[in-house]
């Protein structure tokens, strides 16, 4: 009988379990965050991209163009 108090009562004071449930749970939040800024701003990051590809190859043109 006594082994089986020592038992429930290690049981009952061990916290590592609960402890890894809680990471689990942040990674969890933080993957879903991150997920779900990368689906609304695909579009807008997207854009500025192209805003800067456009930009960079207007500005080796007209380098290019004062060059020759």
């Amino acid at each position: 009988m006594r082994t089986q108090v020592r038992v429930v009562s290690r049981w009952i004071g061990d916290e590592q379990g609960v402890t890894s449930i809680e990471y689990a749970l942040l990674a969890a939040m933080f993957s879903v965050a991150v997920l779900g800024s990368v689906v609304t701003l695909k579009g807008s990051l997207g854009d500025a991209y192209e805003a800067v590809a456009t930009a960079v190859t207007l500005a080796v043109t007209t380098a290019m163009a004062l060059v020759s």
